[in-house]
């Protein structure tokens, strides 16, 4: 995809400070994503409502709509109407969704309440890959993305933590009360988080752009900056998506990307189900989703690193064939420990490969179509994301066999491989 060179010098702070600051917003998002799996196991077997497993799948898939709206149209607003008011105005929104779920009085409300959660939860993804690839050095653009997004991975495993302590006490609704404490951390990001340089060029806005590189201590400057001070309005970043030279690049990065989060999405939502299912009790169904997570955690901050130095293609393209082999062994029997090994492997090669491979696709293309190359691309990614929890629900209600979901999940992670080792080998952008 076309790229605009440049050369910039990101204060350590400055990086740091943006690392921070969007890691606290991807932490809220896990956790926002990771709790219905985590009281999934409750919901089931809650008298007043008495869901089938294909409601319990469709709660998931609200969330997941309003995520693929969100991807496309906030992302796109972001390029438009800036960073960091959207990033804010996307946390805001799925907190105070977990206000109406966790107050919900019948199914239909806990679903509407999620539909609207995740129009912020599409949204602030690509934002922080915009703004993460944006202030940080060309050497650990993959390691600060793998980093930031580690917060992701590390809210899921708080879900679980938490259901796991409060769901004896307070029932699945105080755990998702709980999903609310991100609005505190609001205010602090309207003061410290930095507005996108790149989107202030890419307005005309230089004086601007000039100030706040000043105070934040970025030195440099962008080459062809009078190219991307031509792209005005939200067009320009779609045209670059799906432009000739581009469109091979486009379809590889979307086909992969629908893999990996139906992979995440699927396994997240069933994965304490399909092992409660497997003889274990609450607890330990719990704790194998806490052991997805924070493998996913640590495997994303790893991954990033061996991306920077042999290659981010190969990488993760190996990571989506180890998760494949890790998945489909989860099929046959084994002891507590060796499935927690092997769930481990699961997280790694799912969630640690989509987002190593969400902050290649950033860094693939030209600055000012980041965020709207990102968000439409994840958009696609989300009609992935819709099929793993009706995938999970529709072979829950077949009556088979759990490890039918472990055979369907693999062949999705085999795929995602395959699609990442045809993305053309381009020089991403500096």
């Amino acid at each position: 995809m076309q790229t605009i060179k440049k050369t910039t010098d990101v204060p350590a702070r400055t990086t740091y400070l943006t690392l921070f600051l969007c890691w606290l917003g991807i932490f809220a998002e896990g956790y926002d994503v990771g709790v219905i799996g985590a009281i999934l196991p409750s919901l089931s077997v809650d008298p007043a409502w008495q869901l089938t497993p294909l409601q319990l799948g469709a709660f998931g898939a609200y969330t997941i709509v309003g995520m693929l709206v969100g991807g496309l149209v906030i992302a796109t607003m972001s390029d438009v109407y800036g960073r960091k008011p959207m990033f804010v105005g996307c946390l805001a929104l799925f907190t105070l969704s977990m206000v109406g779920v966790a107050m919900a009085p019948t199914p239909l409300w806990f679903g509407v309440s999620r539909l609207l959660g995740g129009l912020g939860l599409g949204g602030i993804i690509p934002i922080a890959a915009a703004l993460t690839t944006e202030y940080s050095p060309a050497s650990r653009k993959s390691f600060n993305y793998g980093l930031m997004y580690s917060g992701y991975s590390l809210g899921i495993f708080a879900a679980a933590l938490t259901a796991k302590g409060l769901l004896p006490i307070y029932g699945w609704r105080g755990v998702v009360a709980v999903g609310v404490f991100p609005l505190f951390f609001i205010p602090l990001i309207v003061w410290l988080l930095p507005e996108s340089i790149e989107f202030l060029r890419a307005r005309g806005l230089h004086q601007r752009a000039r100030a706040l590189a000043t105070r934040l201590g970025v030195a440099g400057s962008h080459g062809g900056a009078s190219r991307i001070a031509t792209q005005l309005g939200w067009r320009p970043g779609v045209k670059e998506i799906f432009a000739r030279p581009n469109i091979f690049a486009t379809a590889c990065f979307w086909v992969a990307l629908f893999m990996g989060l139906l992979l995440v999405c699927g396994l997240t939502q069933w994965l304490p189900q399909i092992m409660r299912k497997s003889g274990y009790d609450l607890g330990d169904s719990l704790s194998f989703l806490a052991v997805f997570s924070f493998a996913s955690a640590v495997g994303g901050i790893l991954l990033g690193r061996i991306a920077d130095a042999f290659g981010v293609r190969a990488v993760v393209a190996g990571s989506y064939l180890l998760g494949a082999a890790g998945i489909a062994a989860l099929a046959f029997s084994g002891s507590l420990w060796t499935n927690y090994a092997l769930v481990a492997v699961a997280g790694f090669g799912s969630v640690s490969a989509s987002l190593i491979l969400t902050a290649y696709l950033a860094n693939y293309v030209a600055p000012f179509a980041r965020a709207t190359a990102t968000g439409w691309a994840l958009s696609f990614g989300r009609i992935g994301a819709l099929c793993g929890p009706l995938l999970g629900g529709f072979i829950a209600s077949l009556a088979i066999g759990s490890h039918w979901n472990f055979y369907g999940f693999s062949i999705a992670a085999l795929i995602a491989a395959g699609a990442v080792l045809m993305i053309p080998a381009r020089t991403p952008a500096k």
